[in-house]
């Protein structure tokens, strides 16, 4: 192929990497065909040289003539932040210039003055006052003698790091329980775990001695079909109504309507049909939901949003705060439901022309005509955040330090909510993914659309913002998924193998900056998962904003694949046994994650599954040995049974210099199948399904789920 260098700078310039290092140690180049595609998924046409050129001359241009960047992020400082005006192109004249600073709580100051641009055409000007961290606003007019210009920029003052966990705990170490809310069984639940029992967890974690009650993430998911993973949601705004404890909705105390379909014998047999599966029927549920929400709805708009009832006006207020993107999320799910009931669903880019446009007359007027059906939508996010912070204050009541933890994922269903929300931002034509590594030789495909990065900044990362105050909402930990994407995501062209990818930048100072902000003023750490391909020093970046990094036992090996001591385990990091993409400690100890993937066609053959069992088997002798080693089990001693082996392999997590432990509910239980096969389409294996064994109200009672959590005595102030 001909030297394409007008491509590649074009590429460099917006955040395309040339190259990037394996888990191997190979270091693997960008193809040109794929910097083509990926840029085309940016909206720039690079299809051959003149093309790119004329994209990097357009860029060229836009920056010359740009008087202020749509956006700043300082961090706080003792000087009052400089912005950076550009003269007109050409222009070497004096600049007049006259710039105002509102502030977060509207105060207003206005410093003038007249200056040369410097070389380079930058005309630094300090702000007239130092504000606070926080989101301000920066308008400016610029005169010179041939013209006058105008723009404004979000200032955001961010703190130098995260709120971080010795400010939470002093030097206390501690420990939690994580569970998928879906999995936990309640005393009165309708087959898939609800906020309260949530709300029931975090007191029985608290009673023994947990300082945080963490989940998988609770976004809006579709509850039918395979769109059931919680990593895959219709949006990561809001969550997912499957969620609801209708019997703590106050509606249902007089609606004789509801109770009376939930009295009757047939529906008694419905639901305790549900509660006894083994595992969870999304569709099943919802449909035994929907009839009594609708039914709560309608006695809530009779009886509060009418009457202008402390309730309503909590409503409405909630409904302020959301603003346009509750309206709009809203408003796709009626869409979605209108399209779905005339016909087999189909994503919303293939919806008629006039639907695909949230802003358009279209959707304004069909919004109008379905408003009881948008409502609904509204007053269930509203209900669901009432009861989230309900099970929130049960929690710390009971005595959690931290609180919940919640769990944000790395993006967004193509055909879902947000990228439908907020046209422009999400790149199309590509998706996200991982490269080729020790789990998956050809890569990852998940299948979602980027964020564009280059949009995110011009909308002064408002997406962002809105997503940190949804998952920070009510938690005091807050899990980042993939939290390398902070740093850089793997866009694949579509229709390419993973191997295809490329690595994007993103604005790192700018992302973990405003993360910084929501963290501080929601009070809450942030852990952030970073396994798997990372570059190097992205720790250390971790570090240096006060987010923790995540280790996991399964993968903390030597340089001769031993199991590293639990000295050696990093002091900023929250440590735990395993993930929830892979076997829980007693599947993995019988090998039932290595029959699964048999079973499902991951494991080609016979023979290649007694290889591999053959290696589980050294793996387990290996560990026994680091356990016994570092004094997790006693010499001469056994693990005995399975939960004998999770409390060794707890005792062990707690030996180490780590100041977070995460136990997984599914490891107190004893549960064996995994909650997720990656890779497996969900006719070989139902994912992100499977209940627990064991109830909440059972786990204090529980001579298992005690030997479990023996040895965290140490981290806990109550087992």
């Amino acid at each position: 192929m001909p030297p394409r260098p007008a491509l590649r700078a074009l590429a460099a310039r917006l955040g395309i990497t040339s190259s990037y290092r394996l888990l191997s140690g190979k270091t693997r180049q960008t193809r040109d065909a794929t910097r083509v595609a990926v840029l085309a998924a940016m909206g720039v046409d690079a299809a051959d040289e003149a093309a790119a050129r004329r994209a990097l001359a357009d860029l060229a241009r836009e920056a010359r003539e740009r008087l202020l960047d749509p956006v700043q992020v300082a961090l706080g400082r003792r000087t009052a932040p400089v912005i950076r005006l550009r003269a007109a192109p050409g222009s070497r004249e004096a600049v007049s210039w006259r710039v105002e600073l509102v502030q977060e709580d509207g105060a207003t100051t206005v410093r003038e003055g007249r200056a040369r641009p410097q070389p380079g055409g930058w005309i630094p000007v300090a702000l007239p006052t130092n504000p606070a961290t926080g989101y301000h606003l920066v308008h400016v007019q610029a005169r010179d003698a041939r013209a006058e210009r105008s723009a404004t920029q979000r200032l955001i003052v961010a703190p130098p790091s995260c709120y971080t966990v010795g400010e939470a705990l002093g030097k206390r170490r501690a420990f939690g329980v994580i569970a998928n809310l879906y999995a936990v069984r309640g005393e009165r639940d309708w087959g898939v775990g609800d906020v309260s029992d949530l709300g029931d967890l975090a007191e029985w974690a608290a009673a023994a001695g947990a300082a945080f009650v963490g989940t998988s993430p609770l976004h809006a998911l579709r509850n039918r079909g395979d769109a059931t993973s919680p990593y895959s949601p219709v949006s990561r705004l809001f969550r997912n109504e499957l969620y609801v404890d209708i019997a703590a909705i106050p509606e249902l105390r007089d609606c004789p309507e509801a109770r009376g379909r939930i009295a009757s014998a047939a529906f008694q047999e419905q639901l305790a049909r549900r509660r006894a599966a083994s595992r969870v029927d999304y569709e099943g549920v919802m449909a035994l939901k929907w009839p009594v929400l609708q039914a709560l709805f309608q006695a809530f708009v009779e009886r509060h949003a009418r009457a202008g009832t402390e309730r309503g006006r909590a409503y409405r207020s909630y409904k302020e705060r959301q603003g346009e993107a509750l309206e709009r999320y809203a408003t796709f799910l009626a869409l979605e439901h209108h399209f779905v009931s005339q016909g087999p669903p189909v994503p919303w880019h293939e919806w008629p022309a006039e639907y695909r446009d949230p802003g358009s007359p279209a959707v304004a007027a069909f919004r109008a005509a379905h408003g009881e059906v948008v409502e609904r939508h509204c007053y269930l996010q509203f209900e669901l955040d009432r009861q989230l912070a309900e099970a929130a204050r049960r929690g710390a009541a009971a005595g959690l330090a931290l609180g919940l933890y919640q769990d944000l994922a790395v993006g967004t269903a193509g055909d879902g909510s947000d990228p439908w929300a907020f046209p422009g931002l999400f790149a199309h034509g590509v998706t996200v993914g991982s490269p080729p590594d020790d789990y998956a030789q050809g890569g990852q495909d998940w299948s979602f659309p980027p964020v564009d990065p280059r949009r995110l900044a011009e909308r002064q990362y408002d997406y962002w913002i809105r997503l940190l105050r949804a998952v920070f909402a009510h938690s005091g930990a807050l899990r980042i998924d993939h939290a390398m994407g902070l740093l850089r995501l793997y866009w694949i062209p579509r229709g390419a193998p993973a191997t295809e990818g490329c690595y994007v930048r993103y604005p790192v100072r700018e992302l973990f900056g405003i993360l910084a902000l929501e963290s501080r003023r929601h009070q809450a750490i942030v852990i952030g998962e970073d396994l798997g391909t990372v570059p190097r020093g992205f720790a250390t970046l971790l570090g240096r904003w006060g987010v923790l990094s995540s280790r996991v036992l399964y993968f903390e090996r030597d340089r001769r694949g031993g199991f590293r001591a639990a000295a050696r385990y990093s002091p900023r990091a929250l440590v735990t046994a395993t993930t929830h993409d892979h076997a829980p400690l007693a599947g993995y100890r019988r090998g039932r994650d290595l029959e699964l993937r048999r079973a499902a066609g991951q494991i080609a053959s016979d023979a290649e599954l007694e290889r591999m069992r053959a290696a589980r088997t050294r793996e387990l002798a290996a560990l026994e040995r680091r356990l016994r080693s570092d004094g997790a089990v006693a010499r001469g001693a056994s693990v005995g049974s399975d939960a004998g082996f999770v409390g060794a392999v707890h005792r062990f997590l707690a030996r180490t210099p780590a100041p977070l432990v995460g136990v997984y509910l599914d490891d107190l239980v004893s549960e064996a199948d995994p909650v997720n096969l990656p890779g497996v389409r969900p006719e070989r294996y139902a994912g992100w399904s499977r209940r627990h064994t064991v109830p909440v109200a059972g786990l204090k009672v529980n001579a298992e789920v005690s030997e479990a959590l023996r040895g965290l005595e140490s981290r806990g102030t109550r087992v």
